[in-house]
């Protein structure tokens, strides 16, 4: 296959990076909706601009979730790799911006000593040719570095024999061998498609509609509070001699006295029906209804709290949606890992193994959902009665894949 090269891929990124910026903005509770109303104006709406961080909970729920333990057959030793690149923000890393951005990518590159180092590079910033096959890329280009203006600094552009770093000073420019045969640029993949083979976003265009919903009602409902905190009074039948009466004084004074007039009448006081807050509450609960819907979650996790507090069983029951959404990336994310396993040992080994050498190695996660002692209890029975069945159905490694909870005495 015919190599597209570098002018390519970085007009690529251009045109698909403001659509990952986008849904970073919104994960960071950044992005200023530009909406529009017929009866607030909008130097009224800019003064009660609200802030919705559904969308950002939408994904940490799923990614504190996915957990990422080691990989199971390391015939190569592999996690080794994973042990000295500070794998407790790399993982969270990688997995975090896959959920927000559809994708990630993982550069892997030598270090000092010769050990290979990965770093997680989000989707607004790398991109490439992907092989629908394997997941990896038949081509990468990444931006390294970035001025203050968002110029790229630092370019890379990844070959299956050769890496090439564009500096802006072409003189600078430089290549590093590759010996693995694949581009040392590792696509991490959230729920890819035949359609979609970079995958789809966590932060949904529904979930975006939702969240948007709920702002401008959150908007509505501060600026009425204004006019329910303060409702509007007349004054029927005053003089034309009389003077003229201070709206603020009238709005905020305990006690006013009108003294009737030269005929003996007095006026009429009177006050306008307030908006009531309750319309607001509903239309909330209905944006909040469909967020979560969209997302796998429940009232409860958007802050509308149910009366009586959950088991980790109910919990399970009422987040099913999570559950299979949470199964579904770490399969999709866990190829994608074990593709920067692939490569890793290749560029460690300076050999370049065959894909089909770490067919028998997988990815292992901790459970979605951790166990209480009920649960550990129900297992417990469950595994006693499957052994007196079938004896050693159940071991330790099985417990550990159910409950998370790693024995005294098990050698994993």
């Amino acid at each position: 296959m015919a190599l597209k090269g570098k002018i390519y891929l970085s007009q690529k990124l251009q045109r698909h990076r403001a659509r990952a910026l986008l849904r970073y903005k919104q994960y960071a509770m950044k992005h200023v909706d530009n909406s529009f109303s017929v009866t607030i104006p909008q130097s009224i709406r800019n003064r009660y601009r609200s802030v919705l961080g559904w969308t950002g909970k939408g994904v940490d729920s799923l990614a504190d979730r996915l957990v990422f333990r080691e990989f199971m057959h390391d015939d190569f030793e592999a996690n080794e790799i994973f042990a000295v690149n500070n794998p407790d923000v790399f993982f969270d890393s990688a997995v975090l911006s896959a959920l927000i951005a559809s994708c990630s990518f993982v550069y892997i590159s030598k270090g000092a000593d010769d050990a290979p180092r990965l770093q997680v590079i989000e989707a607004n910033n790398a991109t490439g040719v992907i092989d629908p096959i394997t997941g990896l890329l038949t081509e990468g280009y990444a931006v390294l570095e970035r001025d203050t203006f968002g110029s790229p600094c630092l370019e890379a552009y990844f070959t299956s024999d050769m890496t090439t770093y564009y500096y802006k000073d072409p003189k600078k420019n430089f290549q590093v061998p590759n010996p693995t045969g694949h581009p040392l640029l590792v696509p991490i993949i959230h729920r890819p498609d035949a359609v979609r083979p970079f995958g789809r976003s966590r932060i949904t265009r529904a979930s975006m509609y939702y969240q948007r919903y709920a702002k401008r009602t959150l908007e509505r409902a501060d600026i009425t509070a204004e006019f329910y905190s303060f409702p509007q009074k007349y004054v029927l039948g005053t003089s034309n001699d009389a003077d003229p009466l201070d709206g603020w004084k009238a709005t905020v004074s305990s006690m006013l006295q009108f003294t009737k007039d030269e005929d003996g009448d007095s006026p009429t006081l009177g006050q306008f029906t307030t908006s009531s807050m309750t319309p607001f509450t509903e239309q909330l609960k209905t944006a909040a209804a469909g967020f979560a819907g969209e997302t796998g979650l429940t009232m409860d996790d958007l802050g509308f709290a149910s009366d009586n507090p959950a088991s980790v069983e109910a919990i399970k029951a009422s987040h099913e949606n999570l559950r299979l959404a949470g199964r579904k990336a770490q399969r999709s994310l866990g190829s994608g890992l074990l593709n920067v396993a692939y490569l890793a040992v290749c560029l460690r080994d300076d050999y370049p193994y065959l894909r089909s050498q770490f067919s028998k190695t997988i990815p292992k996660w901790e459970p979605l959902f951790e166990a209480d002692a009920s649960a550990l209890t129900l297992v417990g029975d469950g595994a006693i009665k499957l052994n007196q069945a079938i004896p050693g159905f159940v071991n330790a490694e099985t417990i550990r894949d159910l409950t998370g909870v790693k024995g005294a005495d098990s050698k994993l």
